[in-house]
């Protein structure tokens, strides 16, 4: 949290303005002007004595589970009393319907790190926070404006983990959560600028995106709906609210995949669903109990599939320079494979051998154990990349009871490692397909072909799980198995 100066703050706002070249004037749906009324609130706003916070900040007010007991029975949203502001970048829109009653911010048009949600007692909200439009949220809004106390900072539905500013509070058998603004706390609390910024795409796959994106707008590229939805589209009749489509992208020898999510009052909801392979820029959202990450439209024109649909790799067209199925695992052990290096740095907790319904794989978990912190690293036998031409990774990996973004697998690579010392030796990341919190719990999902030509020497590949057996939010199990070094024939 920080104080600025405002009139030297003021100066470089109204000099931006004046530079801003993506301010979208011959889009029907944007405000030519916010107005003298609004433009004079906006100034007098910052010209005043208060705190500037960033999105992260105002989220980190709410305390989800303040019994630590890794539910959100207990929670109560937080009410802000002290004189802050939060800007943020409208990320959605509800010009198509797809949206009603709310609207997501995000602290920058472009790499944003935060997100968070409001909730509103108005429709058509587009007309008002256009896609862009810089928006500056008075947390408490003063005496003079008549509204009584600050806003509210926790969850729409309870445990659904989307941080939320809300107007009030109610409570029911699940617990306490957050109501939307009233006409009067918008007016009082709500202030855009004359800013329509260009919203650019945070680029990413399936895999990456988790609970910290809910509110963003990403892209994901070389995407494509599933096979079986040819002729299909958005929208099913036959159901009453939303319906999911899932979409998929080719990686590796098999598919990643995330549901799209469409509205039954959105105006595309009866447009086909493409037959393309291509990009699709959307919001990140959650189901309306918050168990899955979804995808959601603002609007078709950011579906571009004019692409050839792409086609999974077949591993006849490689050769296996080392493969390991976990297939030998004595059930219930700790893992103790010939050349493998299984390595606690932090706690007691390493990896375990595991076998369910005949099929062996190794799994870290930290629940029931004893340590706040677990990091634990199963390292590979040394792989020889000079003896043949180009190399790739390929690996499954699957997660349970994964609760939250901190609790985290790294797949890293080094040349200098001994076989023994891990922490003396340098690591690099790779990036691989890594389940997430969208993925189903104990579904093996395929990491792609990672490319290891630009490596020569003697490589190993580590697995760096970071945990905790005292926080049950960072206590879920990664699996890993059918762990491949390939060579293109």
């Amino acid at each position: 949290m920080k104080t600025i100066n405002f009139k030297n703050y003021l100066l470089a706002l109204l000099a931006s303005v004046a530079i801003v070249s993506c301010v979208q004037d011959d889009d029907f749906s944007v405000p030519e002007s916010v107005g003298t009324e609004e433009n004079k609130a906006l100034t007098d706003l910052l010209s005043g004595d208060i705190n500037i916070v960033s999105i992260s900040e105002v989220k980190a007010m709410y305390n989800s589970d303040p019994d630590g007991d890794g539910d959100n029975d207990d929670a109560v949203p937080f009410r802000v009393d002290t004189n802050i502001v939060v800007k943020g970048y409208v990320t959605s829109s509800d010009l198509t319907g797809n949206f009603y009653k709310e609207v997501y911010l995000q602290d920058s048009p472009e790499n944003p790190t935060a997100a968070i949600k409001i909730i509103l007692s108005q429709v058509d909200s587009y007309n008002r926070f256009n896609k862009g439009r810089e928006v500056y949220i008075r947390l408490n809004p003063t005496f003079e404006s008549g509204v009584p106390g600050g806003l509210y900072i926790g969850e729409e539905r309870v445990g659904n983990e989307v941080i939320t500013l809300g107007g009030g509070t109610e409570s029911d058998q699940y617990g306490t959560t957050v109501t939307s603004l009233s006409k009067s706390q918008m007016d009082a609390t709500l202030f855009r600028s004359e800013v329509t910024a260009d919203i650019v795409p945070l680029n990413v796959q399936f895999s990456q995106i988790a609970s910290v994106h809910v509110g963003m707008f990403v892209q994901i590229d070389n995407v494509e709906f599933e096979d079986n939805l040819a002729g299909l589209r958005y929208f099913d009749p036959s159901e009453d609210y939303d319906t999911q489509r899932m979409l998929q992208s080719c990686s590796g020898f098999s598919y990643a995949n995330m549901n799209l999510e469409t509205s039954s009052f959105s105006s595309f909801k009866n447009e086909m669903l493409p037959v393309g392979n291509g990009s699709i820029s959307a919001l990140v959202s959650k189901t309306y109990d918050g168990s899955s990450l979804i995808l959601a439209l603002n609007t078709t024109d950011d579906v571009d599939f004019s692409g050839a649909r792409c086609s999974l790799l077949n591993i006849d067209d490689f050769s296996e320079l080392v493969f390991e199925d976990f297939q030998t695992a004595s059930n219930n052990t700790n893992l103790n494979l010939t050349g493998w290096v299984n390595f606690a740095e932090e706690g007691s907790r390493v990896w375990r051998e595991k076998v369910y319904q005949g099929n062996g794989y190794a799994e870290f978990s930290s629940y029931l154990a004893s340590d706040a912190v677990n990091i634990a690293w199963l390292v590979s036998p040394g792989i020889d990349l000079d003896a043949q031409g180009v190399e790739f990774l390929n690996f499954k990996m699957a997660q349970h009871h994964l609760e939250s973004d901190d609790n985290t697998v790294e797949v890293l690579v080094s040349t200098d490692f001994d076989g023994s010392d891990v922490l003396s030796a340098t690591w690099g990341s790779v990036a691989a397909t890594l389940p997430t919190q969208s993925n189903s719990w104990y579904d093996f999902i395929d990491s792609g072909l990672v490319d290891l030509s630009s490596y020569s020497g003697t490589l190993y590949v580590g697995f760096k799980v970071t945990g905790s057996g005292t926080n049950t939010n960072l206590d879920g199990s990664y699996q890993l198995d059918d762990f491949k070094i390939l060579a293109e024939q």
